[in-house]
């Protein structure tokens, strides 16, 4: 077995899931080598863990959408609701020779899927340990646009990093969070304003997901005025869009465009009325992680970037109330060589073409985050983080 398969393995049941004696974890594993799994399983076990593994496949998971029958569904949903409340933590890896595997899958089997399985998404979001990441595969390489090996060592890079270095910028930042009112963004093609007052930041590093490299908050929900446009390719219920444009009018999305299918764009946003409003504003800093691959959980973790989400808040601090069975991360890139731009709270800007300016946290920046440079940990109650 490949060495970096174990060390990743002791990341996600250590620091990410934080897995102890008698914690039922469920390995959700898609689309990945049998070899990882097993890692997960031993590991797991080493820390006296009860492993439970699911393994599931793209082109099966396909089929059952294309020939969608809501009633098998929603009994299929109430079982892995039942499930996943006997856990006490998660663990996902999700693989894809194709990303477009289901492009053509009707919208509206898609929008009734989500649907019916919101509430098993809303319980392991809120109510267990979790952590998810992808696999690498040829086809990853391929959208990274460099060779299997070399997205490989990449891939390795990222997810095994110590997240630790992350800990204490991100307490500065989510600090700044709490106590901000007002937020700016300004950048090509972008000028949004909205409040944040009385949402909490919550940091991301390494226990929700891997990559990992965030602070998320909310805008209250009404708040949003102005437009953004992202020049961060996305892809989204198996289709592909480009330099995506939102305007807003009270918090809602009034008008979008992208370069590609501008329908489909607009029937995502028409899924339900919580679809026009944004459930996330997240500010990313991973230092490993400098282009778009078309994959959000590497992509919203980009150095110098934010991500601004039409669709569902996150319960907890950062809820600002909006639901939907959307929840869409698209990104903005702000370092010079993607046009630059600002992030200001109340008025002062904290950072500028991608670097942060401000001294409390200069440390999520590349200099520190990649350097050997001594630091003390930021301690506390885990579920800040």
């Amino acid at each position: 077995m490949d060495s970096r398969y174990n060390k990743l393995a002791d990341v996600l049941t250590g620091f990410s899931t934080r897995l102890s004696k008698g914690d039922k974890v469920l390995i959700d594993a898609f689309d990945v080598p049998t070899e990882i799994v097993v890692a997960l399983i031993r590991a797991a076990r080493e820390r006296g863990a009860l492993p439970f593994a699911r393994t599931t496949n793209a082109r099966v998971n396909r089929e059952m959408l294309m020939n969608f029958d809501a009633e098998m569904a929603e009994a299929n949903a109430a079982l892995e609701l039942e499930r996943m409340k006997g856990m006490q933590a998660y663990i996902a890896l999700r693989g894809a020779d194709n990303i477009f595997e289901s492009s053509d899958v009707p919208p509206e089997n898609m929008r009734d899927y989500m649907r019916v399985n919101r509430p098993v998404l809303n319980w392991r979001v809120g109510k267990t340990r979790w952590v998810v990441l992808r696999w690498p595969t040829s086809a990853m390489a391929q959208q990274a646009q460099i060779s299997t090996e070399a997205f490989e060592d990449f891939y390795f890079d990222v997810c095994t990093m110590d997240y630790a270095r992350m800990r204490p910028g991100m307490a500065a930042l989510k600090k700044r969070m709490d106590e901000a009112s007002r937020v700016e963004i300004i950048g090509p093609g972008t000028e949004l304003r909205f409040s944040i007052e009385g949402l909490k930041g919550i940091p991301c590093g390494g226990r929700r997901n891997i990559p990992d490299g965030e602070v998320y908050t909310a805008p209250v929900k009404d708040s949003v005025e102005g437009v953004i446009t992202y020049n961060a390719p996305t892809v989204y219920q198996g289709e592909g869009f480009e330099k995506v444009r939102l305007e807003f009018s009270k918090g809602r999305i009034v008008k979008a465009t992208c370069s590609g299918n501008e329908e489909k764009l607009n029937r995502i946003l028409d899924s339900d009325e919580g679809a026009r409003y944004v459930g996330e504003f997240a500010i990313g800093f991973n230092p490993y992680i400098l282009k778009p691959m078309r994959d959000i959980l590497f992509d919203e973790k980009i150095a110098g970037s934010f991500h601004f989400t039409p669709g569902q808040a996150y319960e907890g601090p950062a809820d600002n109330g909006n639901r939907s069975q959307v929840h869409w991360d698209l990104v903005n890139i702000q370092r010079p060589d993607w046009g630059g731009g600002e992030i200001r709270f109340d008025g002062e800007t904290i950072r500028k073409d991608g670097s942060f300016i401000v001294p409390d946290l200069e440390r999520l920046n590349p200099a520190f985050l990649l350097s050997d440079e001594p630091f003390e940990d930021v301690k506390g109650d885990d579920s800040d983080w």
